[in-house]
């Protein structure tokens, strides 16, 4: 069973009992988390799509860590215009461990 959710403009396709790194939302370390926004489920035999969501379906889960990913370099260059700029980036994250992926018919 399988589930496909939105965060952060992004879509995300989860299943139960395993981590994911979704955009950084509020909550600290072991805290429960329900995300309604739920796009499609497969259960294997069935898939439900949304119209844009599923209505009824949500995902159980607890954060595991909130933290930053590794730093990207961002360039910018233009020639012959002595034109340079450097800056770094660090996302942060809130790394989720999905509990249970619920549909209410």
């Amino acid at each position: 069973m399988y589930a496909i959710i939105e965060n952060g403009g992004k879509q995300y396709k989860i299943e139960e009992g395993k981590k994911v790194r979704l955009e950084k939302f509020a909550g600290t370390e072991g805290d429960e988390v329900k995300i309604e926004n739920v796009l499609a489920v497969s259960t294997g035999e069935a898939t439900l799509i949304g119209n844009p969501y599923v209505s009824g379906a949500y995902i159980n889960g607890k954060v595991v860590a909130q933290g930053r990913d590794k730093k990207i370099t961002v360039f910018k260059y233009k020639r012959r215009k002595d034109y340079k700029v450097k800056k770094g980036h660090r996302q942060p994250f809130t790394e989720l461990l999905v509990e249970k992926i619920i549909v209410e018919a």
